[in-house]
């Protein structure tokens, strides 16, 4: 089992800024993709940011230029940075593991990010 804390959303304007984290209770390099979803009010779960396994993360076209995905292998965390928020950006932000070669994934409690005009 893989326990992941999602921290660090908030209340922001447009056009600000905001730095997520998801810490991960064990060691996540070589063995979980890790990605970040959000979900907005009424709307489907949609992937955010992925890692890729060997190559320059993904990310969904609307947060492309403004988001970037990191990771700090050493401290099993990933971080989202996020931008020029939008509006349209407000969601509950989940993290997520999946393990390479299974269908296995496990999610984060998640954050809320509500982005005011």
């Amino acid at each position: 089992q893989v326990q992941l804390v999602e921290s660090g959303g908030g209340l922001v304007q447009a056009g600000g800024s905001l730095r997520l984290s998801c810490a991960a209770s064990t060691t996540i390099f070589s063995i979980y993709r890790m990605g970040w979803y959000r979900q907005a009010p009424g709307k489907q779960r949609e992937s955010v940011a992925l890692m890729s396994s060997g190559g320059a993360p993904t990310y969904a076209d609307s947060v492309k230029g403004r988001f970037t995905i990191s990771r700090d292998n050493a401290k099993n965390t990933v971080y989202l940075q996020m931008n020029n928020l939008k509006l349209e950006d407000t969601a509950v932000y989940y993290c997520n593991a999946f393990r390479w070669g299974t269908p296995i994934n496990y999610w984060g409690q998640g954050t809320q990010v509500t982005v005011s005009s």
